[in-house]
């Protein structure tokens, strides 16, 4: 919206020129959503506390969590609005990536919100039937994929890559793309809810893979850097470091209400969303496996889960004390700040070794 005019303005004063740089629009955007984030928030949790309702807590979870009983959730509004409105102002609109990762955030953000709903106001904990949230899920997961194989404009847009090895490339059948791309959207919008359990703990991991994955977009839409670094061109990519910038900016934003103790809860609205959108911008970059690396907490907490069930299952036996791990360590004994602090310097490490995938190939 904003780019627009300043297109128009360059032709009267140059210094305008500056807004046609991936890099300043994407500063622009960050600030953006962390200033709307600051200035709405106080006002959206008002709100959320009017619906006399809160996040549902585990009876059979650790005992210090009974004491957030009440707190507002669905908080995850707060990020999808801001992120939204910074990418509509410093957005190019007419990049169908950006449209394709707006309208995924929206969708399985529309999933969360309704999930939410269904728990807070109508007063159900179980909030939507599994299958019926899996279906959904697993509609527009699979819609984005066929967009994204139908209108794929490079081979490189559909070849699966391994990072490390710069000369293992394998190039994907219409069958083959949307499947990846279905795991990975529908994978990490499950992994990214289950991890958002203890207060600020998934979001700053996602705030994290975030960047990350605006400089892999960055690089990708690049002719020069994708050559220098070995790495897919993926013309129009680069784009998507707008909207990457707008989530860290909005996630710093909500991570002021959310660090610990929690003023509201992300809810599912914002971690299916959040989830699904990171999974989306790296299938455009065709760095699927890198973004495994660099979202391992997520990886971690959703095997967890995985091998709690079917140990269970198989022998009647807990492998954790609970599952998702992250409640495994708070029956262990430790504080919850304990725990959100060693998760985000694992996420750290990890999204350091997922850049350094760029150089060592």
């Amino acid at each position: 919206m904003l780019l627009e005019l300043t297109r128009w303005l360059e032709q009267l004063q140059s210094v305008f020129n500056l807004f046609g740089y991936l890099t300043f629009r994407g500063i622009l955007s960050a600030l953006t959503a962390l200033a709307l984030s600051l200035w709405w928030g106080p006002a959206v949790i008002r709100r959320l506390g009017q619906l006399k309702g809160g996040q549902p807590i585990r009876k059979d979870g650790p005992q210090s969590h009974f004491s957030k009983a009440g707190t507002p959730t669905m908080g995850g509004a707060l990020i999808l609005i801001t992120v939204i409105a910074s990418v509509l102002l410093w957005g190019d609109l007419r990049n169908k990536y950006v449209w394709i990762v707006l309208l995924v955030m929206l969708a399985f953000g529309a999933i969360g919100w309704y999930d939410d709903w269904i728990k807070i106001v109508r007063r159900d904990p179980n909030g939507l039937k599994s299958r019926w949230k899996y279906l959904l899920q697993s509609i527009f997961g699979l819609a984005a994929g066929l967009y994204l194989w139908l209108y794929a404009d490079v081979p490189a847009a559909t070849t699966f890559y391994v990072p490390l090895f710069k000369s293992v490339a394998l190039p994907l059948a219409g069958v083959g793309f949307v499947a990846i791309a279905y795991l990975w959207i529908v994978g990490f919008s499950n992994a990214v809810n289950l991890t958002d359990g203890l207060d600020g703990l998934a979001i700053m991991p996602t705030v994290l893979v975030a960047c990350a994955l605006g400089i892999f977009a960055y690089a990708s839409g690049h002719a020069e850097f994708s050559k220098y670094l070995q790495i897919p061109q993926v013309p129009g990519a680069g784009e998507l470091v707008i909207i990457c910038a707008a989530i860290a900016g909005a996630g710093l934003g909500f991570l002021w209400f959310n660090t610990y103790p929690a003023m509201v809860f992300m809810g599912d609205i914002g971690a299916l969303a959040l989830g699904a959108v990171l999974g989306t911008i790296a299938i455009i970059v065709r760095q699927e496996l890198v973004l495994v690396i660099m979202g391992g907490i997520f990886v971690i907490e959703t095997l967890s889960v995985m091998i709690q069930v079917a140990s269970f299952k198989l022998t009647g036996k807990r492998v954790f004390r609970m599952a998702p791990i992250h409640h495994h360590f708070e029956l262990k004994g430790w504080p919850e700040p304990r725990v959100i602090v060693r998760f985000w310097i694992i996420s750290v490490v990890l999204v350091l070794i997922g850049l350094a995938t760029l150089k060592v190939r």
